[in-house]
């Protein structure tokens, strides 16, 4: 086996990054990111110690060596990683004014959800969408299956809820919603699910059959939230990204930089209970938050797992690794 990578104990084979970072093992097959049992409450408390002035350490890097396009969100389910990505065709087009309704043309594009095993090698690639809804979001595995919201390419319009089989990979067109959404959990304490709309500025509720039981804005405006996971009990926890611009000096509004950050959220009373700033940056330099994201704890550790990079970027898509070490 090459040197620079590893079998770890979760099943992940990792590329080992430059100097003396060593790659460190999942302290056991129960922390895999998506393992839902009772300890994963401890996430809670692990995100409640964190804050912007603690050290994580990039341990690894998996390159993904198939095209994925734009990735969204990633989960974990047992020996399989679900990852999404939306591959553009033809790109949106703002209109000089709003037309029915919608602020720019619809595009074109085809939506994948990817399947992989724990070393990154593609299973299957699962087109999901209909017609103008083609973009995958934020993804998340209840324990048995995989939910996706797949919305069309811009605000204010619809999206399609689907729920793919995590074993047998076979594809439930849930329902249809409209407005555009683009995160979805399922909140176990209730059975519903919750989803949050472009740039997260809105939350929506619903039954598995699609009735819409309730909605409430969302009151920070810190960061977009953009691949969100269920955390027991009755909590949710998210990553984004938004861009803000620069000083004058280096270049004034149009040259943006991405503030990345993470945000857990209590689903009862819709509350954020804590934010919480990440500023580390991938191969192609994006912040590790932009876009795929997940957490879990074990022991003493909290690991993060992102994608944030494209399929053309930088050294192309790659699975980071990030590990903090958590306070007594």
């Amino acid at each position: 086996m090459n040197p620079i990578k590893r079998a770890l104990v979760a099943g992940l084979t990792l590329i080992a990054v430059p100097a003396a970072v060593a790659v460190g093992d999942v302290a056991g097959a129960a922390d895999r990111p998506g393992a839902h049992h009772a300890s994963d409450s401890a996430l809670v408390r692990a995100f409640a110690s964190v804050n912007r002035d603690t050290p994580w350490k990039l341990t690894s890097k998996l390159k993904l060596d198939f095209p994925t396009f734009h990735t969204e969100g990633i989960a974990f389910a047992g020996d399989r990683v679900f990852l999404s990505a939306v591959e553009i065709l033809a790109p949106t087009v703002k209109y000089p004014a709003p037309v029915d309704g919608y602020d720019r043309t619809p595009g074109k594009g085809i939506g994948h959800l990817f399947v992989m095993d724990r070393q990154g090698n593609l299973e299957q690639d699962i087109v999901l969408g209909e017609g103008d809804a083609y973009h995958p979001g934020g993804i998340d595995f209840d324990g048995e299956n995989i939910w996706v919201p797949v919305a069309e390419y811009r605000p204010d319009s619809s999206a399609i809820i689907y729920r793919i089989d995590a074993k047998t990979l076979r594809v439930h067109k849930q329902f249809e919603v409209k407005d555009h959404f683009g995160g979805i959990v399922l909140d176990k304490t209730t059975g519903h699910l919750v989803g949050n709309t472009w740039g997260s500025r809105r939350f929506a509720e619903w039954n598995r059959k699609g009735k819409q039981l309730s909605t409430w804005p969302n009151t920070s405006y810190f960061i977009d939230y953009q691949d969100c996971q269920y955390v027991p009990a009755g909590k949710m926890l998210c990553g984004g990204v938004t861009n803000l611009p620069q000083t004058p000096s280096a270049g004034g509004p149009p040259a943006t930089y991405e503030l990345g950050g993470m945000a857990m959220i209590d689903l009862k009373s819709h509350r954020v209970l804590r934010e919480l700033p990440f500023q580390q940056f991938s191969t192609a330099g994006h912040v590790a938050t932009r876009n795929p994201l997940k957490l879990a704890v074990t022991g003493k550790e909290l690991t993060m797992w992102a994608a944030p990079d494209n399929g053309e970027e930088g050294n192309g898509t790659e699975i980071l690794t990030y590990r903090a070490t958590l306070k007594q």
